[in-house]
């Protein structure tokens, strides 16, 4: 089946890429594009590590997909720093918790994150809980992670 030109816009950025028709999203991030921060788990969209937003909001790229997001924006966690390179609030707070251990849950977990935080700023911890149900990390618990998410939204909402 010959590809197809998929025009869309991905971490702010016009893209046009040469697809299969029935190739997924995040096939098409990772192995066209060359972002390789979301992760293929489990192929049935319950685990979270192919996480990405599309016109704001997050999906399991391993669901959609690539042609879907014709015309339409797509972020990865490629695209969270800053274009100096500072790291996204998210970002800065897992490190600094020391959340990743293996690392293959991140980007996903760190893109659901995001999106609660743009959705709520100051989400209560339940409802941190409830915006990372999606993501299963396997190496450890949760309770890292939540920290991590609150703070970062303590440090959004003071403007850092």
């Amino acid at each position: 089946m010959p590809k197809m030109v998929l025009e869309t816009t991905i971490n702010g950025e016009s893209a046009e890429l040469l697809v299969q028709p029935y190739a997924t999203l995040l096939e098409a991030l990772r192995d066209t594009a060359g972002l390789t921060g979301a992760k293929e788990g489990c192929g049935t969209g319950d685990c979270g590590a192919c996480t990405v937003h599309v016109d704001g909001k997050p999906v399991a790229s391993c669901l959609m997909l690539a042609m879907q997001v014709r015309g339409r924006t797509v972020r990865t966690v490629e695209g969270l720093a800053a274009p100096d390179g500072s790291l996204h609030p998210v970002q800065s707070a897992f490190v600094k918790h020391g959340v990743p251990q293996c690392g293959f849950c991140i980007p996903g977990m760190i893109m659901s994150a995001v999106a609660l935080l743009e959705e709520s700023a100051a989400p209560t911890t339940d409802e941190i809980r409830l915006g990372i149900a999606g993501n299963l990390c396997r190496c450890t618990g949760y309770t890292k992670m939540v920290e991590a998410i609150s703070e970062a939204a303590e440090t959004a909402g003071k403007g850092a």
